[in-house]
């Protein structure tokens, strides 16, 4: 199809007399590759007959193929927003949507939904909650748990592919950005990624050696997911480039972060990347994480600045252009800057509050916390709400599998560490021996280390735990009972900084004993 062709296609299609519904009002949406005929209960995306290198739609069997990919890739996340694809018949002047004869076209149908629920919307509108950002992860984490894994045979998602785009990246923006401040930065960028690359690259095919590269969305921003029905649908993957797509699942949700952060929502970008790393235990993509933030933050840098290569730009069409493009290229640098490690431990009795006070931690601070509870349950295959059954000293509370608990918290705190992320250990810590491990942790990395002291009378700890429900923790009374009784005092020369329970978190004061 010539692009006149389709031109006359586009006027055709908003002729009520297309449709194999009744049509009142038509809207059309444009983009560089794509248009969708907006008609009420349906949405209708059409693609442009184009070759742009990074994606091929130059022929009608190559839409037809791409937009059954389409309803195929997207019913993975949107099942009832994805209907068919459908074939349009007719001439460009006069289609027939679904009709009989030769087919002239393809076009994916969708349920049309208000744009005013798209989640960028809910968070410019101040109504984005912290519920949302939690069912949004745990449908993230499973969909990447189970999505099919990269076949090793094939040259997906080899670390070179991955440093590909990253280059690229930077071949395209050098010929846009002239003023030297802005350069210069750019050259740093360009160093930085360059050199993480070639720190990373072993990880990186570790990963995909193990699974990590996977058929993900592709395009996972807010832009892209909508509440509908109650339930938030998240559409328009990346159907079109392999590439894009056959992604390390770190990749993925560094991109849905890093647009959390650019859009000013940090305390739920920090809420959501720690929610995904404890839903999916894949801490070692803590590792990865500054590295993938930089490069989804660079691509939108790079996005932004397209315009600028184009002639007749005015001077203030050019501020806007170079103001967003700044604005996600210092996001980029901030990464490259990163925060230093440290090593928080919580210490109290149960019921004390130590989990919604390392939730203010990780919201507040950008801390990854890692919870006995959860790793606990982890060790043992069981989900973190699952119930054990186990008693005191028993299953999975013996004093074996207590201490390979604390073991595997270890673990995962020095992967963090090694991302450059600061930790909070979520745990009870009431014997020596376990404060003095994350003590020494913190030591062999020559970070600070803290203990967040956590009171709270005996009366309130047994209300709390009455009255706790969804919850990982399994302690009960008698459970509170026995740490009193067992409980090792923390020592005069253990670091620590004192708080009740019926206090928020003293973030000005942990920053500072913290050097965050």
């Amino acid at each position: 199809m010539e692009p006149s062709d389709f031109s006359n296609l586009l006027k055709g299609l908003q002729n009520p007399a297309a449709y194999p519904h009744p049509v009142s009002t038509i809207r059309v949406i444009e983009t560089h590759i794509s248009a969708v005929l907006l008609t009420g209960e349906f949405a209708y995306k059409l693609k442009k007959p184009l070759d742009m290198g990074f994606l091929d739609f130059s022929t009608l069997a190559r839409r037809k193929h791409f937009c059954e990919e389409e309803i195929r890739l997207n019913r993975r996340l949107a099942p009832d927003l994805y209907l068919d694809s459908l074939a349009v018949t007719g001439s460009p002047e006069s289609p027939v949507i679904g009709g009989s004869g030769t087919p002239i076209e393809y076009l994916v149908r969708m349920r049309q939904f208000d744009p005013d629920q798209q989640l960028d919307q809910l968070l410019a509108r101040g109504e984005l909650t912290a519920a949302h950002i939690d069912a949004l992860i745990a449908r993230i984490a499973a969909f990447h748990a189970q999505t099919a894994q990269v076949d090793l045979a094939s040259p997906l998602g080899q670390p070179e592919a991955v440093f590909a785009p990253m280059q690229q990246n930077f071949d395209q923006l050098h010929p846009l950005i002239d003023q030297p401040t802005r350069r210069a930065q750019l050259e740093r960028l360009e160093r930085w990624t360059r050199a993480e690359y070639d720190r990373l690259a072993p990880l990186l095919a570790e990963r995909r050696e193990n699974g990590c590269i996977r058929e993900c969305h592709g395009d996972m921003h807010l832009g892209n997911m909508a509440r509908i029905e109650g339930e938030i649908a998240i559409f328009d993957g990346i159907e079109f480039n392999d590439d894009f797509r056959w992604i390390d699942v770190a990749n993925e949700i560094a991109f849905f972060v890093m647009d959390l952060e650019s859009r000013g929502a940090s305390a739920l970008a920090h809420r959501a990347l720690n929610a995904w790393v404890e839903l999916s235990g894949d801490h070692q993509a803590l590792r990865l994480m500054r590295f993938y933030q930089t490069y989804r933050a660079m691509v939108r840098a790079k996005v932004a600045s397209i315009r600028l290569g184009q002639p007749g730009l005015a001077d203030t069409e050019r501020e806007a252009v170079l103001e967003a493009y700044q604005r996600y290229a210092d996001l980029a640098e901030h990464y490259t800057a990163g925060m230093h490690g440290a090593v928080l431990v919580t210490h109290g009795f149960a019921g004390a509050g130590k989990t919604t006070l390392s939730t203010q931690a990780v919201e507040l601070i950008g801390m990854i916390r890692l919870r006995s509870d959860v790793e606990r349950k982890r060790l043992h295959g069981l989900a973190p709400e699952a119930r054990s059954g186990s008693g005191i000293g028993t299953g999975l509370y013996a004093e074996d599998v207590t201490e390979r608990t604390y073991a595997a918290l270890e673990d995962r705190a020095e992967l963090a560490l090694d991302g450059g992320f600061p930790v909070v250990v979520d745990a009870s810590f009431l014997a020596r021996h376990q404060r003095k491990r994350f003590a020494e942790l913190a030591a062999r990395h020559d970070l600070p280390y803290l203990i967040l002291d956590v009171q709270a009378p005996e009366p309130s700890l047994r209300a709390r735990i009455e009255q706790r429900q969804g919850d990982a923790s399994e302690a009960t009374p008698d459970v509170l009972g026995w740490q009193i009784g067992h409980a090792e005092p923390l020592d005069a020369a253990e670091p620590r900084i004192e708080v009740h329970h019926h206090e928020p978190l003293p973030t000005d004061a942990l920053r500072t004993r913290l050097g965050l």
